[in-house]
C-alpha cells in the first residue's frame, strides 16, 4: 500500500473548525477556505478531539511516541480543552508520519508545510518495516 493521508478535523483551537458533520466540513472547504471548488484528495473524518480529557485514542496513541513539536502553548484563552499536557498537539494541522508497519515515526509542527514531507514520505514508502520495536522515533519541527 503506498502513501495515504487523513483529515481529523478539530474544534479545540480557537473554536476555528466549529462545524460538526463531514458534510460540512467538506462545504465549508470547497466554498469558504480555501474555497474555489476545492474538494481534498484525502479521507477526512468528521471532528473529534485530539487533546484533553476526551481526546481520541488515536491521538493519544500518536503523541506518546513521537514528542512535542514546541515546548510552548498558544494563549489558554485560544485553547477549549483541559487539562493541558506537554505532549498536546499545538494548533491545527500538526502532522504525523506513520510508517508502513502502523508505528509512528514523524510529528511536524502546524507551520511545516506539508509539501515539505514529501522526502521523507518517500524515503518511508522505500524502506522495509523493522521487525523489532523502534527504540526512537523522530519530531521533524
Amino acid at each position: 500500500m503506498g502513501f495515504q493521508a487523513l483529515g481529523f478535523p478539530c474544534d479545540q483551537f480557537h473554536n476555528q473548525q466549529p462545524e460538526s458533520s463531514g458534510e460540512e466540513i467538506l462545504n465549508g472547504l470547497k466554498y469558504v477556505r480555501p474555497g474555489g471548488g476545492f474538494v481534498p484528495n484525502f479521507q477526512m473524518f468528521g471532528l473529534v478531539e485530539i487533546n484533553g480529557k476526551n481526546e481520541h485514542p488515536l491521538f493519544t496513541f500518536l503523541k506518546k511516541y513521537c514528542p512535542p513539536t514546541s515546548d510552548t502553548f498558544q494563549d489558554d484563552s485560544l485553547l477549549l480543552y483541559s487539562p493541558l499536557k506537554v505532549s498536546d498537539i499545538r494548533w491545527n494541522f500538526e502532522q504525523f508520519l506513520i510508517g508502513k508497519d502502523g508505528k509512528p515515526y514523524m510529528r511536524f509542527s502546524p507551520e511545516t508545510d506539508p509539501m515539505a514531507l514529501k522526502s521523507e514520505i518517500q524515503r518511508m514508502l522505500q524502506t522495509k518495516p523493522e521487525a523489532e520495536e523502534s527504540e526512537g522515533f523522530r519530531n521533524g519541527v
